[in-house]
């Protein structure tokens, strides 16, 4: 069975994480992305941590590679009219035009909506920024960790109660995120296109995205304008919705917040004598004395290592999760039955696992095919598509108009 959007082709202008991960999403399901990379290429390329392997593959730039893989890549000097030109001429046959280019630096370069509906007035103009294209900050250049978490108040949200210091966000937590509104959008709006007819622009920014995923704290947030309540370990509302370590300093976080499952937890740990004790006897004695029922727990679970007690949480039918490493995830059982790790065999390093995109379809299989391209690796390629004759391409060679593979 055909891939969803294998018939949709894609050009991409965009770096770093955010909106490239979208594209990576979007080459998964099947769609043909360019990526057009300025001469001097996408910033991220080389700038993942190298892993610690002792192997041919020590080298290779596998977080570049996730957010890339699949893609062809053309080098053209956007300073150029000549490289633009060429970007108008791919716009034209292209169903989405994607990027993260700042408003100014879309116009500047005739890749706005206006000026590339004049192209092609049945595309997908699709645009992901730091804060969005209206406002007094839509000039502001914004990573992850200053328009995700800093700005939307994620990082201040998620201190360790009142006096906590600000958390650090894992590499393109916040990228990664928004790349996922970014597919929504542009998939939509293609809908739309089929629809009407009629070409779309669609936004999204880490901003507003970041923002989206704190819902349940701004529904309320938004009408009394009451700063959120940070709650530390022993000021949580109830013991069983809480995070303790193990006997072997490995984390269990447990979420059960109403009442039903007070003794099986008191059971399962071995404190059933708190089941007679008048002070933890309601939810409002259990919030009051939190600080001595948190210590209790943790006294608990420092006789057994977080595997053990995993097994007698599931015999009790408690609600729990190991708080894993990340280096422990890809030999999660559950992580190999759904393939989250897919392997792609690129034929000069190997095989190797990346991460796979969080949707599976019925009867289809979906994901990475191949590795991120080179820079420039398909330059010469793509331009034949568009017709240009051998010399013709030369000379956009010579003149640096566009830049072939090294």
């Amino acid at each position: 069975m055909t891939a969803p959007l294998d018939d949709i082709l894609i050009i991409e202008i965009d770096n770093w994480m955010a909106s490239p991960s979208a594209g990576a999403i979007l080459s998964d399901l099947g769609a043909r992305v360019i990526k057009i990379e300025p001469p001097s290429g996408d910033p991220m390329r080389d700038m993942g941590r190298a892993p610690k392997i002792d192997s041919s593959m020590k080298t290779f730039d596998f977080q570049f590679d996730v957010d890339n893989r699949g893609k062809e890549s053309l080098v053209v000097d956007l300073t150029r009219p000549e490289g633009i030109e060429l970007v108008h001429a791919l716009c034209a046959k292209a169903n989405i035009f994607m990027c993260n280019l700042l408003l100014e630096r879309q116009q500047r370069y005739g890749l706005d909506p206006a000026s590339l509906f004049a192209v092609n007035d049945q595309m997908v103009h699709a645009t992901l920024t730091g804060y969005g294209t209206q406002g007094p900050d839509a000039w502001r250049p914004g990573y992850d960790v200053t328009a995700f978490f800093g700005r939307s108040g994620l990082y201040d949200a998620m201190r360790e109660g009142d006096d906590g210091l600000v958390p650090q966000a894992r590499p393109a937590q916040g990228d990664h995120t928004t790349g996922l509104a970014f597919v929504a959008g542009i998939l939509a709006a293609l809908r739309q296109v089929e629809r009407t007819g009629a070409s779309q622009a669609i936004e999204t920014s880490l901003y507003e995205t970041a923002v989206w995923t704190q819902a349940s704290d701004y529904a309320t947030t938004a009408v009394d304008s009451a700063p959120v309540r940070r709650r530390a370990r022993e000021n949580m509302l109830t013991p069983t919705a809480n995070r303790y370590p193990c006997g072997d300093g490995q984390w269990v976080v447990f979420n059960m917040p109403g009442a039903d499952k007070w003794t099986a937890f008191c059971t399962a740990l071995g404190l059933d004598h708190w089941l007679n004790n008048e002070k933890y006897a309601t939810p409002k004695g259990r919030y009051d004395h939190m600080p001595e029922l948190t210590a209790g727990v943790d006294a608990a679970l420092s006789t057994r290592t977080r595997d053990e007690w995993g097994l007698i949480f599931d015999e009790a039918g408690l609600i729990w999760g190991p708080v894993l490493g990340l280096h422990e995830v890809p030999q999660d059982p559950q992580a190999q039955a759904i393939n989250l790790f897919p392997k792609i065999n690129n034929p000069e390093q190997g095989e190797y696992p990346t991460v796979g995109i969080p949707m599976r379809f019925s009867g289809i299989e979906v994901g990475p095919t191949r590795s991120a391209p080179g820079l420039g690796q398909h330059s010469e390629a793509i331009l034949s598509e568009l017709g240009l004759s051998n010399q013709e391409i030369a000379a956009l060679k010579e003149t640096g108009i566009i830049t072939p593979h090294a």
